[in-house]
């Protein structure tokens, strides 16, 4: 049976995670990673060993026995690697934020689709135990129609604090890094915003320390969203319906959460159980793109081109609002 050749491409905390987490899926194998220097791939190799350790990100690309590459280096340079890797025949696995903005996302997809390969954004919450319960609670009508949606995500980073958080050339800010969350998850239950209202406090490189959004549906539909970089906060998500309502705890976007359902004017909630993540969760959407190649597809059918477009097309519009301007947006 064929099993499909991951290759990783940076080297980061996430990719640890990844890596750690590709144990667990099926027909998968972890086989090479690439890094700017070769130090920090061996390191990397050693926790992690695979066939190939590669000193440079092109090397990897270039590498014939790699059939998928992960690309977990920060979302400044998503577009070059992945652009990189799809010229190389890789199908790709892209971390979010896809990309800076909607220009260099069309550009990525525009490539994957003429070279016929694999592209698909990482937003792992999708393929989530509690993700696909919440959404089947929804399309079950547990909570009818969906009236309005509150979600936060926020924290303080600890020192020393990473430059790319708040580096413009490196699409910096609390909006690209956490806020796409809470923007992600409204786009899914709600669609396209038909207006939308975004204030932010700039940090002294002039990128977002913090971003207050809301979205207005001509349904009648609300979203409050809110990420910062000021504060520790619930990252949390409330999901109001005219029957019922269901609110994810503590990092809503990630296994760990609590999913909460309260029926009716009902005060109580009920926790609901879900199936617990093996790894730290990324194993569900490796193990959607493995079996999106051994099908040969060249979409995912759970996060489709257009719903990436979407995402980055929404984030421009809210740096409009917002006045979050990045250097990339000039070319």
């Amino acid at each position: 049976m064929k099993t499909i050749r991951w290759g990783i491409l940076g080297c980061g905390k996430i990719a640890r995670k990844f890596a750690a987490d590709l144990r667990w899926v099926q027909r998968a194998e972890l086989v090479a990673v690439g890094a700017r220097e070769k130090m920090t791939a061996e390191t990397f190799a050693k926790d992690f060993p695979v066939q190939y350790v590669h000193n440079s990100y092109r090397a990897l690309a270039e590498n014939p026995a790699v059939d998928v590459i992960y690309i977990a280096t920060p979302h400044g340079f998503h577009h070059e690697h992945t652009l990189l890797c799809l010229k190389n025949k890789k199908a790709v696995l892209c971390e979010k934020a896809f990309s800076i903005n909607q220009t260099q996302a069309r550009e990525m997809i525009a490539e994957a689709r003429h070279q016929n390969i694999f592209l698909m954004e990482a937003l792992w919450t999708k393929f989530l135990p509690h993700y696909k319960k919440m959404k089947t609670l929804i399309v079950e009508g547990k909570i009818g129609h969906i009236q309005n949606i509150a979600a936060n995500f926020g924290f303080i980073p600890t020192p020393p604090v990473a430059s790319r958080l708040y580096d413009p050339k490196l699409g910096g800010g609390s909006l690209l890094d956490i806020g796409l969350y809470p923007v992600f998850l409204t786009l899914d239950l709600l669609g396209r915003p038909d207006e939308i209202s975004a204030v932010m406090t700039p940090s002294p490189e002039g990128t977002d320390s913090q971003c207050a959004i809301q979205f207005f549906y001509k349904s009648g539909a609300l979203a409050q969203l809110f990420s910062t970089f000021l504060s520790n906060l619930s990252t949390g998500a409330d999901i109001g319906g005219d029957k019922g309502r269901i609110r994810l705890t503590h990092r809503f976007h990630g296994p760990t959460t609590r999913l909460e359902y309260y029926s009716g004017i009902v005060d109580t909630g009920e926790t609901l159980s879900f199936e617990t993540a093996k790894g730290f969760g990324y194993e569900y959407e490796a193990q959607h793109v493995t079996d999106c190649l051994l099908q040969n597809l060249t979409e995912s059918p759970v996060i489709t081109h257009a719903d990436s477009i979407l995402l980055m097309e929404t984030l421009d519009r809210i740096r409009v609002q917002a006045g979050i301007r990045y250097p990339a947006d000039d070319h």
